[in-house]
């Protein structure tokens, strides 16, 4: 009998990190499948209390040359933030405090401002290198006025809507850490909001989600934004009136971030 006879799973295996066919032993998972799910929900679980590396995030950012800020919300703790998503969403008044002064001595106008937060998964935020390296220096070249990045602490998605009021831009885009999968601790998500408010429903943001190695790869997730970026300044909208109609990556778009052989 061959491998293929005997696991008739196996080749559906080879297309997805779902668990698919995964056997059983009496009546439970073979101990194979229950060690690897048991190994998974640890590493979901380390990815949603790990602090964020934003030190190290500076230095892999530093290549660009954008100025950086940080700030915090007003969940003290890693474990107040996971049970209080709504003061994840606020700005803790230091650093609401610190974008005014920021915003008093450059008042001029901004068209975009980029939040990258831990969310839930600071592992995710490895994949933010890859996704602003490809779309900042675009947005630059094509003469957006760009705010600082912003590294947002103990932040859900709503937080970028301060910030963005804070600074007077007129979009946000915001880079967070997504809910982890049992296959995916790693996922980076990325939602668009033009002209957001102090509360902004999520029917206004436009999402652009499962950024990481096993998933949609930076320079693509790049390339959407950009469309989505573009369309919701011109046409003055996000959200659900503004489908995503980027279609494939011209080779144009930010050749510099082409994988090797690319």
């Amino acid at each position: 009998m061959s491998g293929r006879d005997a696991d008739p799973w196996a080749l559906l295996r080879a297309f997805t990190d779902a668990r698919v066919g995964q056997g059983c032993a009496g009546t439970s998972l073979p101990t194979r499948e229950l060690l690897a799910f048991t190994q998974a929900h640890a590493a979901a679980r380390d990815a949603v209390h790990a602090d964020a590396d934003f030190t190290g995030l500076r230095a892999a950012l530093d290549g660009l040359g954008e100025p950086v800020l940080e700030v915090r919300s007003r969940a003290p703790d890693r474990a107040t933030y996971v049970r209080r998503p709504d003061l994840g969403r606020a700005l803790h008044p230091a650093s609401a405090a610190e974008l005014d002064a920021w915003h008093a001595a450059h008042p001029e106008p901004l068209d975009v401002a980029v939040v990258v937060a831990d969310g839930l998964s600071a592992r995710a935020l490895a994949q933010v290198p890859g996704v602003l390296g490809a779309l900042l220096p675009e947005l630059r070249r094509e003469g957006f006025r760009l705010a600082p990045v912003v590294f947002a602490a103990q932040a859900r998605v709503a937080l970028g809507d301060g910030v963005a009021l804070a600074l007077g831009a007129r979009l946000v885009l915001v880079l967070i850490g997504e809910r982890p999968g049992l296959s995916s601790p790693d996922s980076l998500g990325a939602y668009v909001t033009h002209a957001p408010q102090p509360v902004t429903p999520d029917s206004a943001r436009n999402c652009v989600s499962n950024i990481r190695p096993a998933g949609l790869d930076g320079r693509t997730a790049a390339w959407r934004l950009h469309w989505l970026i573009l369309n919701a300044l011109r046409r003055a909208l996000s959200g659900v009136p503004l489908k995503d109609d980027s279609g494939e990556v011209p080779r144009h778009f930010a050749p510099h971030a082409l994988p090797r052989g690319g």
